[in-house]
């Protein structure tokens, strides 16, 4: 397993690779690995010749400095779990290497799919993730690029900034990786308390239920229902919850059958925010 730190080492180390017909398959991340992030190196490794992972915590899309000050942070436990797997080179670069002096976003526009659930709670979030993920694209240059469906928000905006950018890489989406019970794997996990983490699950059980109702059930009705049962709840605190059309991101009023839907969620335990999402048939 390979490390760099630098941009342009990597940038000379992958010409050499793709001048031999290597396939390069990317998985970005913030570190704190988990399997769910195990998950994506596996399938990347098997549809690749070489698998490269990013570990860089990218500050321009925190809208919270506090998060991002506590944002966990286990380097020698990432490269640990990386060497267990099928990573063949793994990219850490600092701030400075990524942004010289210039910590700042780029301006996209991602035809309103920025707008919707986090866009609504998180300012400039994802103008953040569209110059990270922009910006490791251009220096990887990979083949294909995973991601997890539990930030489902976000891989619909990568897939539109690739089509609007005209960048030639392939994205997938992974399914969402859980806890035996249920809970969707984050990193954000490890700052739950032991109170919080049992609490948790929570969240995918009501999701199910939704499922559920969404068979037979009005769209309003299923609404007051979340809101209710979280209102109910001594540790959970429901920030936001939406059935929306999974291309557009946009709120349905009455069900579109004909479309595909997703069922979205937003929840702090205490400080922690958790997400969560699950398609509704």
């Amino acid at each position: 397993m390979e490390l760099f730190s630098e941009k342009q080492p990597l940038r000379v180390y992958l010409s050499k690779l793709k001048a031999q017909n290597k396939s390069i398959g990317f998985v970005p991340t913030m570190g704190a690995l988990h399997k769910g992030h195990l998950s994506l190196i596996k399938k990347a490794s098997k549809k690749n010749d070489i698998v490269v992972v990013s570990i860089f915590v990218n500050p321009t899309q925190f809208d919270n400095k506090e998060d991002l000050l506590k944002y966990p942070k286990t380097l020698e436990k990432d490269l640990a779990l990386l060497s267990e797997v099928n990573c063949d080179i793994v990219f850490h670069p600092s701030v400075e290497e990524i942004y010289e002096n210039n910590v700042s976003s780029n301006d996209f526009k991602f035809d309103g799919l920025e707008n919707q659930m986090e866009g609504k709670f998180r300012k400039g979030h994802f103008n953040g993730v569209g110059t990270i993920v922009k910006t490791l694209f251009e220096i990887v240059e990979p083949d294909k690029a995973y991601f997890g469906e539990k930030d489902f928000q976000q891989l619909q905006i990568i897939k539109k900034m690739v089509e609007k950018h005209k960048i030639n890489v392939k994205i997938k989406g992974c399914a969402i990786y859980r806890e035996e019970d249920g809970l969707a794997m984050s990193s954000r996990n490890v700052r739950l308390t032991p109170t919080q983490r049992e609490a948790a699950p929570f969240i995918h059980k009501i999701l199910k239920k939704v499922k559920k109702k969404f068979k037979t059930e009005e769209i309003s009705k299923i609404n007051n229902w979340v809101e209710k049962k979280f209102k109910e709840h001594p540790i959970l605190d429901l920030e936001y919850f939406t059935i929306a059309n999974e291309k557009t991101l946009e709120t349905l009023e009455t069900k579109e059958f004909s479309k595909k839907n997703r069922a979205f969620i937003a929840v702090f335990a205490g400080k922690i925010r958790l997400i969560d999402n699950i398609q509704l048939k």
